[in-house]
């Protein structure tokens, strides 16, 4: 079975930053695309950042370009996200995902985790 487990999640005043940390097991994880969405209260789930399989290509919504890092550690089995500059607009639940496609990652990924709470104070 396929395990997706996050962590790293917590209150945080605007401007700080945070690390992300997502554990998978369960499958070969060098074989998957990752990704990281995010769910703002009364908001549909929303694409945040991929990385392919290598590492090699990254992708990221508009509005976290420059301030978030998507990186990938193979050995680990574990994919980070590290943001920077945060705002309260980033104040959401964050999701890691897997999927065997880096276009349908971002679509409608094969696996996903429970979810880590982000809280950006004003």
């Amino acid at each position: 079975q396929v395990q997706l487990v996050e962590s790293g999640g917590g209150l945080v005043q605007a401007g700080g930053s945070l690390r992300l940390s997502c554990a998978a097991s369960g499958l070969i994880f060098s074989n998957y695309h990752m990704g990281w969405f995010r769910q703002a209260p009364a908001k549909e789930r929303e694409f945040v950042a991929k990385i392919s399989r290598s590492g090699r290509i990254t992708g990221y919504v508009d509005s976290v370009k420059g301030r978030f890092t998507i990186s990938r550690d193979n050995v680990k089995n574990t994919v980070y996200l590290q943001m920077n500059s945060l705002e309260p607009a980033d104040t959401a639940v964050y999701y890691c995902a897997a999927d065997s496609s880096l276009v349908t990652l971002q679509l409608n990924p094969e696996y996903w985790g429970q979810g880590t709470q982000v809280t950006v104070s004003s």
